[in-house]
């Protein structure tokens, strides 16, 4: 087995005994506030739900509080069928890369009917302690191996880096280094932004990630979670 594969073999045990954990403590003795919240799963390699040594000590985040209080957020592994069938709202906030096959069952997942926003950043400014190359860090840009062909688009990097403010969910923000989607499917003006329907369900693509971090993005991003929030929204209705 060669290095770079068995840390990324690591980098995956970490997550899924993370989102086991995760997953088995939001569910002792649920309130009956949290029975009443719509379920949204979350895929992400983004230290959201925990820092970066994966400790639930000081973790969680502004972007995880903002989504707690409006759906009972449940961490997934893959976009496996298994995982996929506990739920029709997915949050993949610049996830690894997915097999094959789990490929294909996402898109199964989403023409049945599933709604999915998905945030792909390719170039993504997160900061991270961990060093370029290691396995636990976020990956430098999303890993599409054909999900995006396959439904009609294509994602470039950005023209610049840099913080730039662009529209989502009805709200200003800011993004760091932001990708551009071009594409069959419905691309708002700044490019930031595709909302494809496919069968039964929609995705809506956004080509940045770093929005979610709007304490290191500083002034202008203040309504960046308030736009995930409505994106989420709409994708419901």
């Amino acid at each position: 087995m060669t290095r770079a594969r068995g840390g990324a073999i690591a980098a995956m045990l970490v997550l899924l005994i993370g989102a086991a954990v995760l997953a088995r403590s939001m569910h002792r003795e649920p309130s009956k506030a949290a029975n009443t919240k719509p379920t949204l799963m979350l895929l992400t390699s983004l230290p959201l739900v925990f820092n970066e040594d994966f400790s639930i000590e000081g973790g969680g985040s502004p972007a995880l509080t903002a989504l707690q209080a409006h759906y009972r957020v449940l961490p997934v592994s893959t976009t496996s069928a298994s995982d996929l069938s506990k739920a029709k709202l997915l949050l993949m906030a610049h996830p690894l890369a997915q097999t094959a096959e789990n490929l294909v069952e996402l898109d199964k997942w989403v023409r049945r009917g599933g709604r999915l926003l998905l945030l792909a950043d390719p170039m993504l400014e997160w900061p991270s302690k961990r060093p370029l190359g290691d396995p636990l860090r976020p990956p430098p840009m999303f890993a599409d191996t054909g999900l995006l062909g396959h439904w009609g688009l294509r994602i470039d990097g950005p023209e610049k880096r840099g913080s730039e403010t662009r529209s989502l969910g009805g709200y200003e923000i800011t993004t760091a280094s932001p990708g551009r989607l071009f594409g069959s499917c419905n691309i708002g003006s700044d490019r930031l932004v595709a909302r494809c329907r496919l069968g039964q369900g929609r995705a809506t693509i956004v080509a940045d990630a770093d929005l979610l971090d709007p304490k290191d993005l500083g002034g202008g991003a203040e309504h960046n979670l308030d736009a995930i929030l409505s994106e989420l929204s709409t994708l419901q209705h």
